[in-house]
């Protein structure tokens, strides 16, 4: 290991290592610095699976109350979506298909809990071709996405065991979740699920989440993560969050990148809540090392920047936006569209939802500098700009 990823690793580690001498992030809060949905009206709200303020889970749920087992609650979201784009490359010009089909069963009082998400899903995200929902859902994290175990002794401290939602990004896994139908340019090299340990302590303004997993659900345990979280004001949200390999492991699938798998990434999170608008900027860092036995013939990294934003017109109506730039390096190893390419976006979506329907549209269009011909978009991946259209609608039940 060499000692610039030494010192990398060594500091992802004191970040978490000092938090947790501190306060904590509960995992039922928004992700590091994903802009917060509206409290949903109705004593039996979920917080699970966490939303973006664009839509908002049924505030009332399906529940039961088993006796011992205390009460349990079934929610769940049916949708899909259809697109079409240019520069598309084979078989990839229009997509019909499911967005979420998806159950979740969760306990949330007492000393244990738990939370079980199982079902099918697509993860369209900006730059990637569209892939069918089954295609997706078994190359990635399979029928039960996200599933654990949470033991609560007192109201400000719990731990997880499972698998997890990751700590990085201001992005969430799953459509229903974001802004945005599509995620974005610097989603696409963050970690999604992890499985893992992780433990959350809470105290005032302050919070944190320490947790160790397997990153890029590689199966290799040996990635440590955190996140340190400050409400400001009641307005204002400051967020880090960091993330780095402290081993190495050569695991490649569809889902896990040798590459970033490898490395550390660093987010820096504003969120930012006033009347109907949300704004939600954040910058993005990683690294990748340079490890020829696991074909990595030089280090890499990347650098991004983005701004979310949502602005609702009324209770049923708003417009979500989103802009972002992401630029590598490293001559030998290509992070994006080429060794040293760079990229930008643009997202709009206009959504609509009443009660638990919804329907939203969305363009987007992405721009590669400096990429390198075979790297990028069409059916020989040599064009260098993508648009895309998509129209998404379901039920939040």
């Amino acid at each position: 290991m060499n000692a610039k990823r030494l010192a990398a690793l060594t500091s992802v580690a004191s970040l978490a290592l000092a938090a947790a001498a501190g306060a904590a992030w509960a995992d039922d809060q928004p992700a590091a610095g994903a802009a917060p949905a509206a409290a949903p009206a109705g004593p039996t709200a979920l917080s699970s699976p966490s939303m973006s303020a664009s839509l908002s889970n049924n505030s009332d749920p399906l529940n039961a109350d088993l006796g011992p087992l205390g009460k349990i609650y079934v929610s769940g979201q049916v949708s899909a979506f259809g697109s079409v784009e240019t520069a598309h490359g084979a078989n990839d010009q229009r997509k019909a298909d499911i967005s979420n089909l998806q159950v979740e069963v969760q306990k949330t009082d007492g000393v244990f809990q738990f939370y079980v998400q199982a079902g099918e899903y697509d993860l369209p995200s900006l730059g990637t071709p569209v892939l069918n929902a089954t295609r997706y859902t078994e190359s990635t994290f399979r029928y039960v996405p996200v599933a654990y175990v949470k033991l609560v002794p007192n109201a400000d401290f719990n731990i997880l065991i499972g698998e997890l939602p990751t700590l990085i990004g201001a992005e969430y896994t799953f459509s229903f979740q974001n802004l945005n139908i599509n995620r974005g340019l610097l989603w696409n090299q963050e970690p999604a699920i992890s499985r893992g340990v992780q433990a959350n302590y809470t105290k005032g303004p302050l919070a944190i989440s320490v947790s160790l997993n397997d990153g890029y659900f590689s199966d290799h345990y040996s990635t440590l993560s955190g996140l340190v979280t400050y409400t400001a004001t009641m307005k204002d949200t400051i967020a880090v969050a960091a993330s780095g390999n402290l081993d190495k492991t050569s695991r490649s699938s569809f889902v896990t990148p040798v590459a970033q798998n490898n490395g550390t990434i660093w987010n820096l999170l504003w969120t930012h809540t006033d009347g109907p608008w949300v704004i939600n900027p954040y910058l993005q860092y990683s690294t990748t090392p340079k490890e020829t036995s696991l074909g990595l013939p030089s280090s890499a990294s990347t650098f991004g920047a983005a701004v979310l934003g949502k602005y609702a017109f009324n209770s049923m109506f708003n417009l979500a936006a989103r802009a972002e730039y992401i630029s590598s390096s490293g001559s030998q190893v290509s992070l994006l569209y080429g060794p040293k390419s760079n990229a930008w976006s643009f997202t709009l979506t206009p959504t609509v939802q009443f009660k638990t329907f919804f329907v939203r549209a969305e363009l987007a269009y992405v721009k590669v500098d400096k990429g390198t011909k075979g790297f990028e978009f069409g059916a020989f991946a040599d064009k260098d700009e993508q648009s895309r259209a998509m129209i998404e609608t379901g039920v939040l039940f």
